[in-house]
């Protein structure tokens, strides 16, 4: 039986050889590394939301189980505001090299491009698509002494009080304003935005009573429900979810149309190598599909879903096509 060591390889062969590939397929990215040096230090996630919210908690979670596979710190670097449009911004000036990583969501990649004007960064051209990772059920919260309990029961309150009823949202353009918005275009009913820095403050203020009602997703808030701080009235989804199984969807409520949903992902900067790529959706596949992140999740109200990047890509295509439907309909579609 013939073996051989590492002292014995060739120059053609090992690392070295990878690397040239490389460098031959890609232009431009002859100094990246291979996949099996990667990452040859700490990775950098930029998430566009403050510490606390349900995107933040999740790629926390999934942070610490990459740095146990990596041998290599990966880090969080919360940068909440503009509805994502800053830390797009940030991942699309950095350097494509795998160890700075984008997390995004619905609103980034395919409602912002429709709600916004003079984006500083376009989805197709600046960033490369990584891994879809979750699919989040988005919720119908209260305020739990606002006189409402079904959403009928809210949507009469808001007939009766045009344009007095608040709702909070993660910024101008997040899933959670076109939700509210979709709402509005389909019951006939004016209510007031508030937007804010992300999910969290919105939430608070949802609590606190400083807005009648919002549509953040069902991770960030079912520790709230079921505590009471906040009432939820109806879920968005095609069926119920199955954290809370005795509360009926918008479907069932008489809304057929409010099916919203949102989900996360990974994206690089563009120019990023295509192994590199394959190699960071390969390992965090990994730790999103393992027992205990899919128990977890599952916990939180949301499913593991992960894809490839080229599924990504084509899951993205259409997410955009059917927001820009709904922004226009909702009448808040700005024309590039």
């Amino acid at each position: 039986m013939r073996t051989s060591t590492p002292m014995a390889r060739g120059p053609g062969t090992g690392p070295a050889r990878i690397a040239l590939a490389a460098a031959l397929l890609f232009p431009g990215a002859a100094l990246a590394q291979s996949p099996a040096t990667y990452p040859q230090r700490p990775v950098r996630l930029v998430a566009p939301v403050p510490p606390g919210s349900g995107v933040d908690t999740f790629t926390r979670a999934t942070v610490q189980k990459l740095t146990e596979a990596w041998g290599q710190q990966v880090i969080v670097d919360n940068r909440p505001g503009a509805n994502g449009i800053i830390a797009v911004e940030q991942v699309t000036r950095s350097k494509p090299d795998g160890h700075t990583m984008l997390v995004a969501f619905t609103s980034l990649l395919a409602i912002n491009p429709h709600v916004h004007k003079a984006l500083p960064y376009d989805v197709e051209r600046d960033l490369l698509p990584v891994m879809q990772t979750v699919t989040n059920t988005i919720a119908l919260t209260v305020h739990p002494q606002l006189p409402a309990r079904t959403p009928k029961e809210l949507v009469a309150l808001a007939r009766a009080r045009p344009n007095e009823v608040l709702y909070g949202s993660a910024g101008v353009g997040n899933v959670s304003h076109l939700a509210a918005e979709l709402l509005a275009a389909e019951t006939g009913i004016q209510v007031t935005h508030v937007p804010y820095k992300g999910a969290t403050p919105a939430i608070q203020e949802t609590i606190s009573g400083q807005v009648a009602f919002s549509f953040p997703i069902l991770a960030a808030v079912s520790g709230h429900v079921r505590s009471g701080r906040l009432r939820l009235l109806a879920t968005c989804g095609e069926k119920r979810s199955s954290q809370f199984p005795e509360t009926p969807t918008l479907v069932e409520s008489g809304y057929p149309r409010m099916i919203v949903t949102g989900w996360g992902g990974y994206m690089a900067p563009a120019g990023t190598p295509r192994e590199i790529v394959a190699a960071f959706q390969r390992d965090a596949a990994r730790v999103i599909q393992g027992a205990e992140m899919r128990e977890r999740l599952t916990a939180l109200g949301t499913e593991p879903d992960v894809s490839t990047p080229g599924e990504f890509a084509a899951f993205i295509r259409a997410e955009s096509d059917k927001w820009a439907r709904v922004a226009k309909r909702a009448g808040v579609y700005r024309s590039q």
